[in-house]
């Protein structure tokens, strides 16, 4: 199966119940991109808009291999559009609160698999009619919300918790990534290969986020916690936001793990970790499985002892070293860990499937999904989920 061998086969629209009008200081906009991430479109409407990054605020963030439209907010923006080589931003009005997530109602989702055989594409269809119709699929966070993590599963935030300094600081700089660019693999080199040579690192570097940062250890050579404090404050947050997600998935995996039986699991693939999924849940794990919701880990968390995903949290912070007191960065007060919780399962709604002949591989068809799901909730996990329930060729589906 293959997926985004187009833009248009991965399409997400933000839908909010939001009405602009002619007062208010937020400025609100629509975002409609394709080939970026929200936060690089968000840097380049800064930078020509002159905006201090405080001003905008956003509801979520949205796939780079997609075509994707959500909406923002300024305070004081400018009342025009924006026109760019991949995305434009529509003026639409003024709010008297800025827009957040809390803002957003759902988000609607176009996704084509290509390069199926026929029996494949019945198959992940009659999953998607009959197990996820049912009860849905485990609300993981999936590779997306892990950009900031290196080829090695390193995660940047927790080198912070360990106050290993130089070593968070490598990551977020010199570490090689996926998706990385032309400019920003040449930069990334300069970087590892005069690693601590400051001085000379700064007449070799471009004008960039990581020269301002070589600068500061020109004069403060072994200050790296300083540096790392440096960092933009959006990064730091992706940092962190990707370990909590991460110990997030554990947790759910953990439980899923211990209370479905092996023969009902069916295991969905991801960069950074495989994760357990129900085909059918037992009656007694249903209220917790449709209801239920696990806490974000951070330090502020005070539970009570009785909680049924104490054990299970507990369980993975020790395997992490960590406890939840401990999920607080030494000596900074930016970023944090942030309190929350998240649903432990989702289930799309308005679901549709349509089976036709695959254009770009011969011989093959593709399955075109429409559905909505909840925000915050990953459509590539739907699909992953309805490729782990298609049986290998030879092998029958219990």
């Amino acid at each position: 199966m293959k997926l985004r061998q187009k833009p248009e086969d991965f399409q997400v629209e933000e839908i909010t119940d939001v009405v602009p009008g002619n007062t208010g200081e937020f400025a609100f906009y629509k975002l409609v991109k394709t080939g970026w991430t929200t936060p690089d479109a968000l840097a380049i409407i800064r930078r020509k808009w002159n905006i201090h990054h405080r001003r905008i605020s956003y509801g979520g963030l949205k796939d780079r291999h997609a075509i994707t439209s959500q909406y923002f907010s300024i305070f004081r923006g400018p009342p025009q559009d924006l026109e760019h080589l991949r995305f434009q931003v529509k003026y639409l009005g003024q709010l008297v609160e800025p827009y957040t997530s809390t803002n957003i109602r759902s988000n609607r989702f176009t996704v084509v698999m290509r390069d199926m055989s026929l029996r494949e594409a019945e198959a992940a269809a009659q999953v998607a009619d009959s197990e996820v119709a049912a009860i849905g699929y485990p609300n993981y966070f999936d590779d997306q919300r892990f950009g900031s993590v290196g080829e090695e599963s390193a995660f940047i935030a927790k080198y912070m918790l360990q106050a290993n300094w130089e070593g968070a600081l490598w990551q977020a700089l010199a570490a090689p990534y996926e998706y990385d660019r032309a400019a920003d693999k040449r930069l990334k080199q300069l970087l590892r290969t005069h690693w601590g040579q400051w001085t000379s690192l700064r007449e070799l570097l471009p004008r960039s986020h990581a020269r301002s940062l070589v600068c500061y250890l020109a004069d403060h050579p072994q200050d790296y916690k300083g540096a790392v404090a440096r960092l933009r404050p959006e990064l730091k947050g992706l940092y962190v936001a990707a370990y909590q997600s991460w110990l997030w998935n554990q947790t759910l995996a953990v439980w899923l793990k211990q209370s479905v039986a092996a023969s009902d699991l069916v295991t969905l693939r991801t960069k950074h970790g495989d994760w357990p999924a129900p085909r059918r849940v037992p009656d007694s794990l249903l209220s917790h499985w449709t209801a239920g919701r696990l806490p974000l880990p951070c330090s502020r968390l005070k539970p009570h002892g009785h909680e049924w995903w104490l054990p299970l949290l507990q369980q993975v912070l020790h395997h992490e070293g960590l406890t939840l007191e401990r999920l607080k960065i030494p000596g900074l007060d930016r970023p944090f860990f942030p309190k929350g919780e998240r649903a432990v399962s989702v289930r799309p709604t308005q679901l549709r499937w349509n089976i036709a002949d695959d254009e770009l591989q011969c011989g093959q068809v593709k399955l075109v999904l429409e559905f909505e799901l909840p925000r915050g909730c990953y459509a590539t996990m739907l699909v992953k989920r309805l490729m782990a329930g298609v049986s290998t060729p030879g092998t029958p589906r219990k």
